[in-house]
């Protein structure tokens, strides 16, 4: 888990957090980033309504609807009623374990039960079955889109689809109808979770070198996993405008800014991923912008999730993709 506390310079109450948040953890692990705001715009990059502020994984367990990004002192309320500097050793235990449980249920369909489902295909997952050359065409597919950057045309795809005695075109409209992919209007591929044939908010570039661009950012955050290879994920908030980027490198993962999140979600309409969820998936730089976001598509339904949980969303969707078992 990722533990962010934002303050402002010189803080009297930063000592103070940190002691809670050590007694809190007791022996569990977590990563605890110790970040100094200095400015209103800083403060609502980051999503921060006063200091000492503590993000779990990007999200604020102890925000206020409607508080406004402050670099002000902040008080919180303990059980007892009295107001201190900083959240009890108590509180934050409960935040942990909160952070810590299943995503509750947010919406239904592709995204139902959980968060994996926006990409998981309603718990059914993105590896393709091997029944009618479906896996080896899906699989020559991602293949082509890695090695050179864009989908391949049916002649690429003949010995793959060979293997079930069937045609490319046969086995493509079949992956299209289970929505491994879609297909436009003379069955040319559009996208092939994770990637995408168009251009989108989310470019992708391989160790290899190749560029590509993911269907959202839990795609962009699959890829590393499913290549098993170094890449560097480059997006943008699309509140603000601002850049965020993902580097995976050597078994480890930078976000910048450090407390960017995901939001995952989807509009209620039936269809195919790539219609009904995946431009509601997205990176903010924060969960403020993130919230901003959500409130003005009323038609989406979904949540903010933290670094780690979007990253486990991305490995478990993508990762099984190219394995041979």
């Amino acid at each position: 888990m990722q533990i962010t506390v934002l303050t402002v310079p010189d803080c009297p109450n930063a000592p103070l957090v940190r002691e809670r948040i050590d007694a809190a953890l007791q022996d569990r692990e977590a990563d605890v980033q110790l970040v100094e705001v200095r400015d209103e715009a800083e403060a609502a990059r980051w999503g921060m309504t006063g200091s000492p502020t503590v993000l779990l994984d990007g999200v604020d367990p102890f925000g206020q609807e409607g508080a406004e990004p402050s670099v002000s002192c902040r008080l919180y309320q303990g059980a007892d009623g009295r107001f201190d500097g900083a959240p009890s050793a108590d509180a934050l235990v409960q935040a942990l374990t909160h952070a810590k449980a299943p995503a509750p249920t947010v919406v239904e369909q592709c995204c139902d039960p959980d968060v994996l489902d926006p990409i998981g295909r309603g718990g059914r997952g993105r590896l393709a079955p091997p029944d009618g050359g479906l896996r080896a065409v899906h699989q020559a597919v991602l293949g082509h889109f890695a090695e050179v950057g864009h989908a391949p045309g049916p002649e690429a795809l003949q010995s793959a689809a060979a293997t079930a005695g069937r045609t490319p075109v046969e086995v493509l409209a079949d992956l299209a109808r289970e929505d491994f992919l879609t297909l436009d209007e003379s069955g040319r591929i559009l996208a092939a979770y994770p990637f995408s044939s168009a251009p989108t908010r989310h470019r992708v570039r391989l160790a290899s070198g190749v560029q590509v661009w993911s269907m959202c950012a839990i795609d962009a955050l699959g890829i590393a996993a499913m290549l098993d290879q170094d890449v560097l994920v480059s997006s943008c908030d699309p509140v603000t405008g601002e850049p965020v980027t993902v580097t995976f490198s050597g078994g480890t993962t930078v976000w910048q800014p450090p407390g960017a999140v995901v939001f995952v979600g989807r509009r209620a309409a039936a269809g195919p991923a790539a219609a009904v969820c995946c431009d509601a998936l997205n990176f903010f730089t924060g969960p403020a912008s993130a919230q901003t976001w959500s409130k003005e598509h009323p038609d989406v339904r979904g949540q903010v999730v933290g670094q780690d949980q979007a990253e486990l969303i991305g490995r478990q969707t993508f990762g099984p993709l190219l394995r041979d078992d």
